[in-house]
């Protein structure tokens, strides 16, 4: 990958954080947060558009599937994490 390319994950690791950050909760996570869920999203919604047959092309077809990756991510975490201090 060229540093270039790096950049432009990050960046859309960053936007699709915020964007899943801003749907799901109303703000997003900070700037290290939203690259990373961002990022773990990108991973996430690409398996799930894969698996769906799903195409996405360009720069706003990988923002749309990081954001979703991303909004898939924070659904399943709060299953996960929703339960601490409940009795």
């Amino acid at each position: 990958m060229t540093l270039q390319g790096l950049i432009v994950f990050l960046v859309v690791g960053l936007i699709a954080g915020f964007l899943a950050g801003r749907i799901l909760k109303g703000s997003g996570f900070g700037v290290l947060g939203n690259i990373i869920i961002g990022v773990i999203g990108a991973l996430v919604g690409g398996v799930l558009f894969h698996l769906l047959q799903i195409p996405a092309q360009g720069l706003i077809g990988e923002i749309v599937v990081a954001t979703v990756g991303a909004i898939v991510l924070i659904f399943l975490l709060s299953f996960v994490g929703g339960g601490k201090g409940r009795r």
